[in-house]
């Protein structure tokens, strides 16, 4: 597993500290997506499976999961629910292959950061997951804020 790092010149990348779980049943996509991302020291995981997906949030919490919204067994759509059930604040942002608004607006419903069509623009993938790390951080902020004010009561 690799580590994201500040870009050269001491740029802050604006995903480090973030952490991201690609889930994809497609391994030729997934393999590829992964290395794309690893260049750009994106400190990411993968699981070929929904319940790959759930065995990594248990052991290794993330902030942003990119998920597929066809995959077998269990989809994307009853995986984002769970995740939305047991993680709340992990950002979720849905990708599908089959020109489906119906699959997206459900995501939507329930929950998901946003959603992306395959096959998708790696610059567009990283600046929506750029977007839903920072409302995750912001979210934690407030987390954070409410704990402390209810401390001081």
């Amino acid at each position: 597993m690799e580590v994201a790092e500040s870009t050269a010149g001491g740029k802050k990348n604006p995903l480090d500290d973030c952490k991201i779980l690609v889930v994809d049943d497609e391994a030729d996509f997934l393999d590829t997506l992964i290395k794309r991302l690893r260049r750009r020291r994106v400190d990411v995981r993968s699981a070929a499976s929904a319940q790959e997906a759930l065995a990594v949030l248990e052991s290794d919490p993330v902030d942003v999961v990119v998920l597929d919204v066809r995959m077998p067994q269990m989809d994307g759509i009853r995986l984002l629910e769970i995740i939305k059930q047991r993680h709340a604040p992990i950002e979720v942002i849905m990708l599908t292959g089959h020109a489906s608004l119906e699959a997206a607006v459900k995501g939507m419903d329930l929950g998901a950061f946003d959603y992306l069509m395959k096959p998708v623009d790696l610059d567009e993938l990283i600046y929506k997951m750029q977007d839903a790390y920072r409302k995750r951080l912001l979210q934690k902020g407030r987390m954070r804020h409410i704990a402390s004010s209810r401390e001081g009561t």
